[in-house]
């Protein structure tokens, strides 16, 4: 049928300004005019109805329009054959845009690739169905070469003709009508995805900058004014609220500096050292637009009082504006040259107004997600004006983005008393689930002892486990919070809730045993004893803060540990000297962390001087067939030297096992003969590090008979 079809067909021409042109170089295809083709069929009217109501609500035209397809061509592609990119001619003053409809047919390649905003899109016909595709009549496409089969299609001149509505009604009522389709449909993300839920809001981008302080309905300027009202009018009319905001828009576009050869990799500007490159905006040829962020900062009231400051980021299919952010001029332009894997990137920044609608039934999720404070805030006023349903209801819709938005730890305080309001379990465990344990301190006791009290023990449980994190770890620099611990402690005791205080406590030595247990098998050794030092006022608050089970079950632990635990011990003492009371320490158990600490150092300080031909060394290692050949070697007194051929990995893992432990051993790989030879060689460090071990041993034994009073007197 293809090859019947050609035989009817002439070559395909273009239009160049005023010209017909015939070149196969730009349009190679087959062309049959509308004089010898007939559209028809039961199905076609219907068809054909239903496909322009649905590409005049997609093309933004207004609902009184009514669209008309008028054929232009069928044109057949055979193999080989294509379009180069170009731009429609609109042939009617009518015309908007262009209809292909796609005839099912077997080929591979023909694809219609179109470009519009910034974006590009590629489409496939069907070799089963009918396809339909239209797009505005300025938007550049092209059809790539066809490597098989034929591609058939019927291209046809999209008509607008006005509607006979009241020209004063109709913009209100389209724009409430597109409103509510918005608020309506599944969003669709700009570079594809599956399809999420209806959006929560439309950001309307105005064209004005305009300050914080200047940001008002009645101070728009130019278009922006006449715009806005109607669409606040619309707004209304939907069922929806506005409020103004301050929006700050980043674009990244591919770029290239005018006059630049993006082919000369290796090319080397004379002047290189004088001009650094193109420094103005306007220097750079832009390509294809590859981000567009946009992030509100500030937004009034729904009454257009007041404001507050907000960060939310703006989705793709949630924002629209009148002009393009490209058309505007950015404060702030930085390009990037070529680095390897990425690069030749303009980035543009630009300060926008903006209209944000929301409608009215989903106006605290809206509002929620940009501000964790205000809807706490106005959970707190529902609940106190005893509207707990409303409070309910209104806190559950936070949950899609209250995880991600709501654990600002300034917040927590407000929100446990929320949680306990609600009288809802599941709901107030959502609300408390963002924060972590570092937020705590001892005025949440109150608030966190009510929500307990609420809910029971085990809810509260479940929640404070859940602020620890999934392994109860964390770095040492976020066990501030434990400075408070006794005092959180000892009110969370005095509200009934025992078992909540318990909790934070075996959290809070979870993760510094979890800790202790890292650093004292790690060296070098400066490294380890700064990490070990810091955990020290950790572990004194956990100390005096706990009963007496779990002081009796972590001086246990304590125990167990290596030598390398006073690294930890020895600066706990002596900071609970300095701020504690003797009979303090006696209550916080660290008089037996004391005695315990006495013990050890006696230990160390009565060792005699190692022996000059003793290289021995004590260390285990993880247990592999290398470690016990490199365990063998350090423990043996006699061998100071072991040369070992040793492939890659395995001397990999050897100088890792050496660093971790800070072992005195050096290790060198000679690099002949395969495999190389890994030389590892015992040093004099070895009989240095015992003898400051010692002389620091008996320091330390002596400040304690002084600050602790002897402790160890009882043990001698």
């Amino acid at each position: 049928m293809a090859k019947k079809l050609i035989a009817v067909a002439r070559p395909a021409r273009f239009g160049r300004g005023e010209e017909t042109l015939s070149d196969t170089g730009v349009r190679d295809t087959w062309e049959i005019s509308p004089e010898q083709v007939t559209v028809g069929g039961p199905a076609w009217p219907a068809l054909l109805r239903g496909a322009l109501e649905h590409f005049r609500e997609e093309l933004g035209l207004p609902a009184s329009t009514r669209l008309r397809a008028e054929l232009h061509a069928m044109l057949v592609y055979g193999k080989g054959q294509f379009f180069l990119p170009h731009q429609d001619s609109e042939k009617d003053d009518a015309m908007v845009g262009t209809l292909v409809l796609s005839l099912p047919s077997a080929h591979a390649g023909g694809e219609l690739v179109i470009d519009h905003a910034g974006q590009s899109r590629a489409y496939r016909a069907s070799k089963q169905d009918l396809t339909l595709l239209a797009f505005y009549a300025d938007c550049r496409h092209e059809v790539t070469p066809v490597t098989s089969g034929h591609r058939v299609t019927l291209t046809f001149n999209l008509l607008a003709d006005p509607g006979t509505s009241e020209p004063e009604a109709a913009p209100l009522a389209e724009l409430a009508h597109c409103l509510g389709q918005h608020f309506s449909r599944p969003s669709t993300p700009r570079y594809g995805g599956r399809a999420l839920d209806p959006p929560n809001r439309l950001v309307y981008l105005l064209d004005h900058e305009y300050t914080q302080r200047g940001l008002s309905w009645s101070r728009l300027k130019g278009a922006d004014s006449e715009r806005v009202a109607l669409l606040r009018a619309a707004a209304e009319q939907a069922g929806c609220e506005s409020v103004l905001a301050l929006a700050e828009v980043k674009q990244t576009w591919d770029a290239q500096p005018v006059g630049d050869d993006p082919w000369d990799d290796y090319g080397y500007d004379e002047d290189e050292d004088e001009d650094d490159g193109a420094t103005e905006d306007g220097d750079y040829d832009l390509g294809d637009l590859i981000d567009d962020e946009i992030t509100l900062s500030w937004w009034t009231g729904p009454d257009g009082k007041g404001g507050e400051a907000i960060s939310l980021y703006i989705h793709d299919y949630e924002s629209c504006t009148s002009t393009p952010s490209a058309d505007l001029t950015p404060y702030e332009s930085q390009y990037e040259g070529y680095m390897g894997n990425y690069g030749n990137t303009l980035d543009r920044w630009y300060r926008r107004a903006a209209v944000v609608v929301w409608p009215r039934e989903r106006a605290f999720a809206a509002r929620g997600e940009a501000g964790s404070q205000w809807a706490l805030e106005e959970l707190c006023d529902r609940i106190a004006g005893g509207d707990l349903d409303g409070a309910r209801t209104a806190a559950q819709s936070l949950a899609p983005f209250w995880k991600r938005n709501g654990s600002q730890p300034a917040l927590l305080e407000r929100a446990l008393h929320v949680a306990a309001g609600l009288e809802a379990a599941e709901t107030a465990a959502m609300l408390l689930e963002p924060f972590r344990v570092g937020a705590l301190a001892p005025e949440h006791a109150a608030g966190l002892a009510a929500a307990a009290d609420r809910y029971g023990t085990q809810w509260a449980l479940r929640v404070v486990d859940g602020w620890f994190g999934s392994d109860h770890r964390f770095e040492t620099h976020r066990y501030a919070w434990t400075e408070g611990l006794p005092e959180l402690c000892a009110a969370l005791r005095s509200h009934r809730s025992a078992a909540v205080a318990r909790a934070l406590l075996a959290g809070g030595w979870d993760a510094v045993d979890h800790d202790l247990r890292l650093w004292t098998a790690t060296g070098p050794a400066e490294i380890r004893r700064a990490q070990l030092e810091q955990l020290a006022p950790p572990l004194a608050r956990i100390l005096e803060a706990a009963d007496e089970e779990l002081r009796s079950g972590i001086r246990t632990v304590l125990r167990g540990y290596g030598d390398r635990v006073l690294e930890c011990l020895v600066p706990m003492l002596r900071r609970s000297a300095d701020v504690l009371s003797a009979d303090a320490r006696r209550a916080a158990g660290l008089d037996e962390v004391a005695r315990d600490c006495v013990d050890r150092l006696r230990t160390i300080a009565a060792r005699a001087p190692r022996d000059k031909d003793d290289w021995s060394i004590a260390w285990t290692g993880c247990g592999c067939e290398l470690c016990d050949s490199l365990g063998t070697f350090v423990r043996s007194r006699e061998r100071r030297v072991l040369e070992w051929p040793l492939a890659k990995d395995g001397r990999r893992h050897v100088h890792g096992a050496i660093d971790s432990a800070a072992l005195p051993v050096r290790h060198q790989t000679r690099r002949q003969g395969r495999p190389y030879t890994l030389v590892l060689t015992k040093t004099e460090e070895l009989f240095a590090t015992e003898q400051t071990a010692r002389h620091q041993a008996g320091a330390d034994l002596a400040w304690l008979a002084s600050a602790w009073n002897d402790p160890g007197a009882g043990r001698r």
